[in-house]
């Protein structure tokens, strides 16, 4: 994918270090071959809702040996991790998360800015969800981390600990069941970043920049983890069993803990010296809980939501459970809250991004703009920076509205061939998932995550500030710029040419923006010779006689 590296200072008064600074972040300058992926590292040990049995005659004796245990730091029994094991009512799970960073014997940054990815599933395993997707090691999870790592971050894909009841009588019980279900999982998702922060120098990163993602409901988890901050929230009329009892929440802090997870009878978890705070916030498909949640000095936000998406409402509605169609309890969309978020001038780091960058011009076109299937109208609303709303085909029937893009998966899998749905016909989860993504292909899902990368990453970058905010956009190619570089990667020679005139020199940088070589030659072709660069990523930073500057990465094998 083609973008173009401009300086807005004409001057050039920023350093070409900073440029490469914000190139790390921007495009991909570690290949797959240069990261390490760890599986399976345990972040936490808590109460497992999906397995456990609350009913047990021996709860209280159960939750006092647990808690002992843990508090004396003693091992708990085995019996306890053992779904199977019958002399046990709760069971214990241990929520792990994979890790994905460029190799520290290449990468020398010591500062790296993290990203936490929390997965979709409707907060039920697959295929019980209705779904082949739910879990860490989706296939939109793994390809956004890889990404991610390929730029200079450190991203982390998170399990969650799962479990509520969709197939409860009413809507209230649905209700409480739910909130429970995503007011754990913030739990696990600031945990897992004490975690991170505790293993800074583990993992080289920077507990001052870290990112939360969120896609479906892990987008919901993600904004909760956001906005959620005082502990009278919970108690906002939707959160109420009784609407007129404002003393009374469908969350019973006293059980559950306080909202960071600490202090309840069925929650495991410790202080560990770090807090939970993120300092920028992804929703890629959820929702929000509630827009009173939202106030100034909130984290920056980005949001991707299908302008008809039948399941997080894109403006204001009812979460409708997918396997079920029920009604649940009623959000706030994209749409609406990130309105609230500009008000608040919580993205004021990135507002003034030109519209040169693609992403930046489509999403801002879209705009005060009226979108219609059928008889549906949707007018996408004005001061929303930081949406980039998706325009989906209106499918004919019997397909949904869209939701999700980005996702794909093995229609072949023994999960996607579940039957979810006695029908007749019957009907499994890849049949069930295909009405809401109807061409779905992993061409397609890469795709949308490239928009996601190309929107998300340079307002980051501004709002961490991992590099200058004055950039329009990168051109990995150049051919903008009419400069062509070959071959890329190279082994002991690099050609240039320039179509656009005469390049006065070029500077090599390292990663790190430190200069390796650097020549005058006042021509439109020349030789570049590797001569002595060990292998790795490097930027050719070309100054043409017009002063404008062209910045383009280079592999050498």
């Amino acid at each position: 994918m083609k973008r173009t590296l401009r300086l807005a200072c004409a001057t050039l008064a920023v350093s070409a270090a900073a440029s490469v600074s914000a190139q790390r972040y921007l495009t991909e300058v570690f290949s797959d071959a240069n990261l390490t992926i760890t599986n399976d590292v345990v972040y936490g040990t808590n109460i497992d809702f999906l397995t456990s049995n609350l009913a047990t005659p021996n709860l209280v004796t159960e939750i006092t040996e647990l808690q002992t245990a843990v508090t004396l730091g003693n091992p708990i029994p085995a019996a306890y991790f053992d779904p199977s094991d019958g002399s046990t009512g709760l069971k214990v799970t241990n929520v792990r998360m994979d890790v994905y960073q460029p190799d520290q014997g290449i990468d020398s940054e010591t500062q790296r800015p993290l990203v936490i990815y929390v997965h979709t599933g409707n907060a039920l395993p697959p295929p019980l969800n209705g779904s082949p997707t739910g879990t860490r090691k989706d296939s939109s999870a793994v390809e956004s981390c890889k990404r991610m790592a390929r730029r200079g971050y450190v991203a982390v894909s998170m399990s969650y600990r799962l479990g509520w009841n969709p197939l409860a009588a009413t809507e209230l019980e649905r209700r409480g069941s739910l909130l429970n279900a995503i007011y754990r999982a913030l739990h696990d998702v600031r945990q897992c970043v004490r975690t991170m922060k505790a293993e800074a120098s583990t993992y080289r990163i920077n507990p001052s920049k870290i990112v939360v993602m969120g896609e479906g409901t892990g987008g919901y988890i993600a904004l909760a983890h956001t906005t959620l901050d005082d502990p009278a929230e919970l108690f906002i009329e939707k959160f109420r069993p009784d609407p007129f009892n404002p003393a009374v929440s469908f969350i019973d802090t006293v059980q559950v803990g306080n909202i960071n997870g600490f202090n309840g009878n069925l929650t495991l978890y410790r202080p560990n010296g770090q807090n939970g705070e993120t300092q920028f916030c992804v929703n890629t498909g959820g929702a929000l809980a509630d827009t009173s949640w939202l106030a100034p000095g909130d984290a920056p936000m980005v949001a991707f939501h299908t302008v008809f998406d039948p399941f997080a409402p894109f403006t204001e509605g009812i979460v409708i459970v997918p396997t079920t169609g029920g009604p649940v309890v009623p959000v706030q969309g994209s749409n609406l809250f990130m309105e609230l978020v500009n008000d608040y001038g919580n993205n004021d780091s990135f507002t003034n991004l030109p519209s040169t960058n693609p992403f930046t011009a489509r999403a801002r076109a879209l705009y005060g703009s009226t979108q219609t299937h059928g008889s549906t109208s949707v007018t996408i609303n004005t001061g929303v920076e930081g949406l980039f709303p998706m325009v989906r085909p209106d499918f004919p029937d019997p397909a949904l509205e869209e939701a999700s893009p980005w996702q794909w998966w093995d229609q072949n899998s023994p999960i996607a061939q579940t039957v979810v749905s006695p029908g007749p016909p019957p009907i499994t989860a890849n049949i069930a998932s295909l009405a809401s993504n109807p061409d779905m292909s992993a061409t397609k899902g890469r795709t949308y995550i490239d928009t996601i990368m190309g929107y998300m990453n340079p307002r980051i970058v501004c709002a961490l500030q991992l590099g200058p905010c004055s950039f329009v956009g990168i051109d990995e190619e150049g051919y903008e710029a009419g400069v062509r570089m070959a071959p890329n990667p190279a082994n002991d020679v690099v050609y240039i040419n320039s179509a656009n005139g005469i390049i006065r020199r070029y500077r090599v940088l390292d990663l790190n923006g430190r200069q390796v070589a650097m020549a005058n030659t006042n021509s439109t072709n020349f030789v570049i010779e590797r001569d002595g660069l060990v292998s790795g990523t490097y930027f050719v930073e070309l100054e043409l006689e017009n002063s404008a500057r062209v910045v383009r990465k280079l592999m050498l094998d």
